[in-house]
Parts: C-alpha cells; sequence; structure tokens
C-alpha cells in the first residue's frame, strides 16, 4: 500500500488535477487516510491485497473517464493476479505507465506490450529489465544502452532504465540520458514516486518520451534538492514529494 499511496500523491504534486488510488475494496479506508488529496477505487483482490480476475473490468471501466494509468507498485505477481495487470495492461484505453510489479508481469513475454494500442513508458531498474527480456542483467554503460534499445524496439514502448544516468529510449531510436539524480536516491519508493510523475505528465497530454525525460528529470532534481537539504544518507522518498513543489517552480 505505501508504494501505491507515493505514486499516487507523486502524481497530484506533479499537477494531475484528479488522482484516482486503486486499491483492494478491504484498504480504501487505509488509502484514504493516507493520501487525503486523491480518491480511492476499491477493487476485488485474493488474499494479500493483490488484485483478483474480478477486478479487472472495475479498474478498465474506471479507465474511460481518466485520461492515464499508473500501475505496478505494489502489486504482486502471483497467481491471478499477474493475468489481471497484463490484461488491464494490454486492455487500457488509455496512456500506461508500468512500473515494478506490472513490468515483471510480462516477464518473458516482452513483445505482448507491441500490441498496445495507446501510448506505453515501462520503468524498470536493470534486474526488471533483464527479467522482462530474459537477458543477463545490464552492467556496463554500453550494455544499458544496448539493453534499453533493444527493449524499447521488441515492445514498442518507451523504456525507462532507471539507475545511475538513467537512460531513456523510444521505438523510433531516440535516446535521451538524464543528469539529475544522486546516489541517495538509491531507497525504497522513489520508484514509486517517478511513477506517479510520468503517470501525470501522460494524463496531462504530453507525448510518451517527452513525459518520460520530463519525469525523469524533475525527479533526479528533486531528489538533488532534498540530498542538499537534508544529505543523501538520510535521503527518502517522501522527500521527493516535498521538493517536487520548488523543483517545478525553478523549472
Amino acid at each position: 500500500l505505501g508504494a501505491a499511496i507515493l505514486a499516487s500523491r507523486a502524481a497530484v504534486r506533479a499537477g494531475a488535477g484528479l488522482v484516482t488510488l486503486g486499491v483492494s475494496r478491504e484498504l480504501v479506508p487505509f488509502a484514504d487516510i493516507a493520501s487525503i488529496e486523491s480518491m480511492t477505487l476499491g477493487y476485488d483482490a485474493v488474499a494479500g491485497g493483490r488484485i483478483a480476475r474480478a477486478g479487472i473490468d472495475v479498474v478498465l471501466e474506471a479507465c474511460r473517464e481518466r485520461d492515464a494509468l499508473a500501475m505496478g507498485p505494489g502489486m504482486g505477481t502471483r497467481g491471478e493476479t499477474g493475468d489481471a495487470i497484463r490484461e488491464i495492461a494490454l486492455r487500457a484505453p488509455v496512456p500506461v505507465v508500468l512500473d515494478a510489479d506490472a513490468v515483471n508481469a510480462f516477464a518473458g513475454s516482452a513483445s505482448d506490450l507491441a500490441g498496445r494500442s495507446h501510448p506505453t513508458v515501462l520503468t524498470p531498474h536493470p534486474g526488471e529489465l533483464a527479467r522482462l527480456m530474459e537477458a543477463e542483467v545490464p552492467r556496463t554503460p554500453e550494455e544499458r544502452l544496448e539493453a534499453v534499445r533493444g527493449a524499447a524496439a521488441v515492445t514498442e514502448c518507451v523504456i525507462v532504465l532507471k539507475g545511475h544516468q538513467t537512460l531513456i529510449a523510444d521505438p523510433d531510436g531516440r535516446l535521451a540520458l538524464n543528469p539529475t539524480g544522486n546516489p541517495g536516491m538509491a531507497t525504497g519508493g522513489t520508484g514509486d514516486v517517478l511513477t506517479g510523475m510520468i503517470g501525470a505528465y501522460l494524463a496531462r497530454g504530453i507525448q510518451a518520451f517527452e513525459a518520460a525525460c520530463l519525469g525523469a528529470f524533475l525527479h533526479g532534481r528533486a531528489g538533488d534538492l532534498a540530498a542538499e537539504e537534508i544529505g543523501e544518507e538520510s535521503l527518502a522518498a517522501g522527500d521527493l514529494l516535498d521538493s517536487l513543489p520548488e523543483t517545478l517552480f525553478d523549472f
């Protein structure tokens, strides 16, 4: 639930005028308290709060009245949950950003994403990208470059390969290298913040490649401002949310 809350609060901070946080029905009261700026949508779930196949139509129906979908943080992939994630991702009638478990749900079937009819952004770290593509984890700059370009070509999606000097690639061959960010951001939850930010920019009508580049740049800049304030050692994902207003004002 914490991952989903970070993503929804980041979407609000990034300028999405109206955000809906989807969680299992049993978690709705907790989500209401923790993310007071967003609305909540309860869906059917299996044990542990993971989305069930019965929740697919609830999410897809909600998408018809929204401008974008961010999916993956904290969702899990076991059993029917993975099936539900895949079906929602492939059928969603809006631009989508997939992170974490939504990327893992397509492990070994990356080419399925090429069937998406709307813009799609994936935000894997190197391990998630390796699982997605059934390949070795890219470690050197050259391997990262080859991996992100290859994944963009196979999935026909924009790929944001997180890490030191995050890389953004699209299927047309465009590539960007992000200059912002610091080692203190290598902590749990910061990726969820990025997911919410990119989701907000997609919802605001920004094209997928530009939304991914903008999200990565401002996300890193927010981390840099937070590190200047409290240092890298103590940096936490919530600190990026606190720094986003200043980041956006400066930008």
